[in-house]
């Protein structure tokens, strides 16, 4: 039987989420990879017991994270029944709606129909009652946007979400939907978004300005750029590396000379500021207040650990900072 640690809460660092109620640990534990079916489910529990045990309350999901789709969230919710039920009010438990989950015209995008159905798959395959935050996982073309946070909305009124979020947004959109959600009376505290070092999309497509300017958190996903923001590259390519064993999100071709240089003269930066190059690349997010929270994915529980690390050191010097941006150009 699991018992966390009664010393949980001493060095996690907890952030506020733009202008709500609601703290987020600065690292999350993101589920992403590692527990689909395909995952050692031992080791699973070991993460989410390492994440725990050192003050990581957010666990982040999707509907379609696996494989196969639901996979994630189903092995989450046999771990969360097992273990963690006594400590359900300690937790931050997010899901997101908006990526391809099942065949017809009703699995995917941002139509209403979609969205309070795959919320409610989701809770089954949890055995909660309700998420802490649901998230529409991408903007959609065709659909209303009036449509898509009027969905939010009823998620959250009918007691099944308690705040929502958006994800993969651009800053124009998030405002309106944000305009929308405030008619609404809809606790919208959040943007998950990818950034990292290597990618500043968030920057150039105003989401980030936006964010900062209504009071809005955000959380970054692949904040180590799919493990290169890491030692793992340095001198190669390692066989068990993601790179081999899963090509679906880092290609052996991004991996060029070009991008290894880089991938050296950050992690030069970082051992002058007595930081692995994982750690200071979590730092650099977080250093801002509009970071609320990175997202961190493990395959072990020794990463988590490490992820944990990056909070020791958060400030900056502008020499720093501008060697980072030099080293990317």
């Amino acid at each position: 039987m699991y018992t966390a640690s009664e010393s949980r809460y001493e060095k996690m660092l907890y952030k506020r989420c733009g202008l709500s109620g609601l703290m987020l640990p600065a690292v999350s534990f993101g589920l992403w990879h590692n527990f689909g079916d395909n995952g050692d489910y031992e080791k699973m529990k070991a993460m989410c017991h390492t994440a725990f045990d050192n003050g990581i309350t957010h666990f982040d999901l999707a509907n379609n994270y696996g494989p196969e789709p639901g996979a994630a969230e189903r092995n989450f919710g046999k771990i969360l029944k097992e273990d963690f039920l006594p400590y359900r009010d300690e937790m931050i438990i997010s899901t997101k709606a908006g990526y391809d989950m099942w065949e017809g015209p009703y699995g995917n995008w941002g139509s209403r129909k979609y969205l309070l159905a795959s919320l409610d798959q989701s809770l089954k395959r949890m055995g909660l009652e309700y998420v802490d935050i649901f998230y529409h996982h991408r903007m959609d073309p065709n659909t209303p946007l009036e449509e898509t946070m009027g969905a939010l909305a009823q998620a959250v009124a009918s007691g099944k979400a308690l705040y929502v979020g958006l994800s993969n947004y651009d800053g124009e959109t998030m405002e309106k939907a944000a305009a929308i959600l405030r008619e609404l009376h809809c606790p919208f505290i959040i943007n998950q978004n990818r950034y990292n070092i290597f990618d500043r999309g968030i920057e150039k497509n105003g989401l980030k300005t936006m964010a900062d300017k209504l009071g809005k958190g955000i959380i970054c996903f692949s904040p180590l750029a799919q493990g290169t923001l890491t030692n793992r590259y340095l001198n190669g390519i390692p066989e068990d590396s993601r790179v081999r064993t899963d090509g679906r999100f880092l290609k052996e071709g991004a991996l060029t000379e070009e991008k290894l240089a880089q991938i050296r003269k950050l992690n030069d930066i970082a051992a002058d500021r007595g930081q692995t190059l994982a750690e200071m690349a979590l730092a650099w997010l977080l250093k801002e207040d509009v970071i609320t929270s990175v997202l961190a994915g493990a395959s072990k529980p020794e990463q988590i650990l490490d992820n944990i690390k990056a909070i020791e050191n958060l400030e900056f010097t502008e020499e720093e900072v501008a060697a980072i941006d030099d080293a990317i150009r």
